[in-house]
């Protein structure tokens, strides 16, 4: 076919092609068919090497003028459809301000934030800064700088997410403890908050849960100094008549360690089905910190001592509100939630 023949086919292509587009999204199809890399004026274009020498320049100044005209019926039809297009969005997002508005039902804090605000309050109230460590931990900070090394037995103590041989999701943030020593000279008075995570799924257990851990740090302190820090946060979060007591117990980087009980804020220490008949709650671990932990972090345990204290946020919130399964502060059930007011 002769160049002419078919520059004339092909705007006798779009003049009946474009009657017939109705959207933006069509148009770049059709002028990616005539315009694009491989469309037909640009396959016209390249053919130009087999024009002989002399037509060249008049077969140029066709295929240009094509292409030149081309774009102009494509340009001044995209305006017009992306005007239409515009106002039918416009039409479609009117708002009419005339009608009522939505009563939306206000929000409350989940169980564990009200429980995490609380507990923060009440340390910063005793001096406390906070502390928030890596929830990906490598297995120095996690276990091996908390006196649990490799062929430590404590180790299996807790189910341990790993992620390669060395990085792991954090047991425990005691490990932000570790941190802190190794970067900040006693006085150290910290609280870590976070998330941690340990291969463990029940009614009372959660593989992820969220944890807060205080470090005190100083000269002479001593386990009275942990029990007397102790009854007055208890008081601060069970109430005025709740009081501490210190049960014997094991942790690798606690020297001496203790498990932390408090009088069942429900009977009063009667027994009930919340103590189970004891009259005494399990809320935490703690103890004085090891002299191996205070050595690895550089700081001298002859000079220095100092206690620690975790406990489980979600279980603080259970005894606190009454909730009897934990699943129940990971469903996001908005009935079990609204219950709650910060």
């Amino acid at each position: 076919m002769d160049v002419k023949e078919k520059i004339k086919q092909i705007e006798n292509q779009i003049e009946d092609t474009i009657k017939d587009i109705k959207s933006s999204q069509t148009l770049q199809e059709i002028k990616l068919k005539f315009l694009g890399k491989s469309g037909e004026i640009s396959s016209l274009m390249k053919n130009m090497r087999d024009v002989p020498p002399e037509e060249r320049p008049s077969m140029g100044k066709l295929l240009n003028a094509l292409r030149q005209w081309t774009e102009e019926q494509f340009n001044k039809l995209e305006s017009g459809l992306k005007s239409i297009e515009l106002e039918k969005r416009y039409a479609n997002e009117k708002i009419d301000v005339t009608m009522p508005g939505l009563d939306l039902p206000d929000g409350a804090y989940h169980p564990t934030t009200l429980v995490t605000k609380e507990l923060i309050n009440i340390f910063l109230g005793m001096g406390f800064e906070i502390f928030e460590g890596p929830e990906i931990e490598n297995d120095y900070y996690n276990f091996t700088a908390l006196n649990t090394p490799k062929d430590h037995p404590a180790r299996d103590m807790q189910d341990t997410f790993y992620l390669s041989e060395n990085l792991l999701l954090r047991t425990q943030t005691s490990s932000g403890q570790i941190r802190v020593m190794e970067n900040k000279k006693p006085p150290i008075k910290i609280l870590s908050p976070g998330k941690v995570y340990r291969s463990d799924d029940d009614a009372t257990h959660s593989p992820m849960f969220s944890q807060m851990e205080m470090l005190v740090v100083d000269k002479g302190l001593t386990l009275c100094d942990l029990q007397g820090m102790l009854d007055e946060f208890v008081k601060r979060i069970f109430g005025r008549g709740v009081k501490t007591r210190l049960r014997p117990s094991y942790f690798p980087f606690t020297e001496p360690s203790v498990e932390v009980d408090v009088s069942c804020f429900e009977c009063g220490g009667s027994g009930c089905r919340l103590c189970k008949g004891t009259g005494w709650i399990e809320v935490g671990g703690a103890g004085m910190v090891n002299r191996r932990v205070l050595e690895g972090c550089g700081i001298n345990p002859d000079e220095y001592t100092g206690f620690a204290f975790g406990l489980g946020i979600e279980r603080i919130a259970m005894l606190k509100y009454g909730i009897n399964n934990m699943k129940l502060l990971f469903e996001g059930d908005t009935r079990f939630l609204k219950q709650f007011k910060g």
